[in-house]
């Protein structure tokens, strides 16, 4: 009775034995043709010693990369409004990052949107509407989407938009922010603090071939412009006031001006501060009496050397970027008195001083506080 039941059993084993033994000596054999395939590789590339290790090298990139694509969302979608005209803005993913003058805000809070944003076109729209709408002037989306002329723009066309006005640079071969800065006729400490641009190294600030920047301010060169130019605002910082020459009339709660220089970056969303330039890196002087909270190379390390003056009322002073110090933390300083050397410590492509004003309620624009 148990005969063919047996008898099935054994014949099954004995044909996935045979399967097993089949298989194994194919595998085998496929394991020793990979292996005499590897061999004869390495031997060639050896004797050729190196050539085809770049072209390798990037091909080997670039199925990554196209693995990271293909595996990774493509866009993200985020609704905005802009006054009755409802329209799709494409990936404008919320960031969070600290910028010099803005500890602690994210970029929602500063622009109400981080990065370069992606519009899509709508019936009715113009480069005019559009760039109203973003804050940006007419030529910033005119030369980040090549457009010929205010008319080269249709329904369903997508734009890409800068967070501030300016150029879109498309990093090449020994290009670095000084060299692209005198391109667009812009200080390249712009470049460097606008925080969405980044770098392979962020105390040389080199740059990646092919890698894009945002250069705030910059104005493409030999080119008729759509908009008006902007106010000019170039200012130059007026040599501070020394304290025998304050004399009593003036109030001691105003702001001087806290060393004499040009200019170089203005007060923006992303640098609540002015940088005031001067290669001969003269002294630097408080702006107002109060208690020095700090001076050092403290945190954070952008900063470089700084000093942060407390004066009493709500209202804060910072001083970045110096070469050197001449007070302590708890001294009393004087308004005019010098209390350090400009430099370019930290986060700086040049010798210069950053200057905050902080209020109670946060950072201000030093121009509306200084004598001009």
């Amino acid at each position: 009775m148990f005969e063919p039941i047996k008898s099935f059993f054994d014949d099954f084993s004995a044909y996935l034995r045979a399967w097993y033994l089949f298989l194994k000596k194919r595998f085998f054999i496929l394991a020793g043709v990979l292996e005499n395939v590897k061999s004869e590789g390495a031997h060639f590339l050896y004797r050729q010693r190196g050539r085809f290790a770049r072209p390798i090298s990037h091909f080997s990139v670039g199925i990554l990369v196209v693995l990271v694509i293909a595996l990774s969302p493509l866009v993200s979608w985020e609704k905005i409004e802009f006054g009755g005209n409802e329209s799709q803005i494409l990936g404008t993913i919320d960031a969070s990052f600290t910028a010099l003058g803005s500890a602690g805000q994210s970029s929602s809070n500063l622009q109400g949107r981080g990065g370069i944003a992606e519009y899509q076109v709508v019936g009715g729209d113009t480069v005019s509407s559009i760039a109203q709408k973003f804050g940006v002037s007419l030529d910033t989306i005119r030369w980040a989407n090549n457009l010929k002329s205010v008319d080269d723009i249709k329904p369903d066309q997508v734009l890409r938009v800068l967070p501030i006005s300016g150029v879109l640079h498309s990093v090449r071969r020994g290009e670095t922010v000084y060299s692209i800065a005198k391109i667009y006729s812009v200080d390249p400490q712009a470049i460097v603090d606008f925080p969405f641009n980044t770098f392979i190294d962020d105390e040389t600030f080199a740059l990646a071939v092919g890698q894009e920047l945002v250069v705030p301010s910059g104005v493409m060169p030999k080119v008729k412009l759509w908009s008006k130019p902007a106010p000019k605002t170039d200012y130059l910082a007026e040599a501070p006031v020394s304290i025998s020459d304050q004399g009593q009339t003036q109030p001691t709660d105003q702001f001087i001006w806290p060393t004499v220089g040009k200019i170089s970056q203005g007060y923006f969303w992303y640098h609540k501060a002015i940088d005031i330039a001067n290669s001969a890196a003269p002294a630097v002087v408080a702006s107002r009496g109060g208690i020095v909270l700090s001076a050092g190379w403290n945190a954070p390390q952008a900063y470089g050397i700084h000093i942060i003056v407390d004066h009493g009322d709500g209202y804060k002073t910072l001083y970045a970027h110096l070469s050197s110090v001449a007070v302590s933390p708890g001294q009393s300083v004087l308004r005019g008195q010098v209390i350090g050397q400009m430099g370019s410590t930290g986060r700086s492509t040049g010798i210069h001083l950053h200057f905050e004003i902080r209020a109670p309620k946060g950072n201000v624009n030093p121009l509306s506080y200084l004598q001009q």
